[in-house]
């Protein structure tokens, strides 16, 4: 029996929140939290894990990232408008079709788009892991501010190793075999 806190991955999902191309150039430490975003996303292919994709105004913004798209060759990629995803037509019915409880939760930005669907996605019964080293804002007070909401509202707050080394869950696998490279 696990602690209810631990991302398992077989009921675990993998959603990137608006990774996109014009959302770069302002956003803080953006390559980091790529580079975190994309590890993620590798990890999960390990080890089974589906991945859904958000796009924010892709006529404005652009398409996902081939850094983090090109990871996730099979994922489910969901177009939006509204800042939470999950008041797109279909957007939770969608997320619902996986099986999976638990939302893996990354990218951009952390106090808008990735904050009010992860908020809603709470109301909507999921368990929401926020994975702090993987979202980011334009102002770090801002990126702060988030963290400190999702606390209040119930989400778990995680960290990339984390949640690969609860997916993982044992050494001397084939999948941890698959999964140590990209942690190091």
């Amino acid at each position: 029996m696990r602690h209810d806190f631990t991302a398992l991955a077989s009921d675990s999902l993998l959603l990137i929140v608006d990774v996109q191309q014009a959302m770069l150039k302002v956003i803080r430490d953006s390559e980091a939290v790529v580079s975190r975003v994309a590890q993620l996303a590798r990890a999960a292919a390990v080890v089974n894990v589906p991945v859904a994709v958000t796009e924010h105004y892709k006529k404005g913004l652009g398409p996902t990232i081939p850094e983090v798209l090109g990871e996730v060759p099979g994922a489910t990629v969901l177009q939006k408008e509204h800042f939470s995803a999950c008041l797109e037509p279909d957007f939770l019915t969608t997320i619902g079709s996986f099986g999976r409880s638990r939302i893996i939760l990354v990218g951009m930005e952390a106090h808008v788009c990735v904050l009010q669907t992860g908020l809603d996605l709470l109301k909507a019964g999921f368990q929401v892991h926020l994975v702090e080293d993987a979202v980011s804002s334009r102002r770090p007070q801002d990126r702060a501010t988030a963290i400190n909401l999702f606390r209040q509202a119930g989400a778990i707050i995680t960290c990339t190793e984390i949640v690969i080394f609860q997916w993982a869950c044992r050494s001397n696998t084939e999948p941890f075999r698959r999964i140590l490279p990209i942690v190091k």
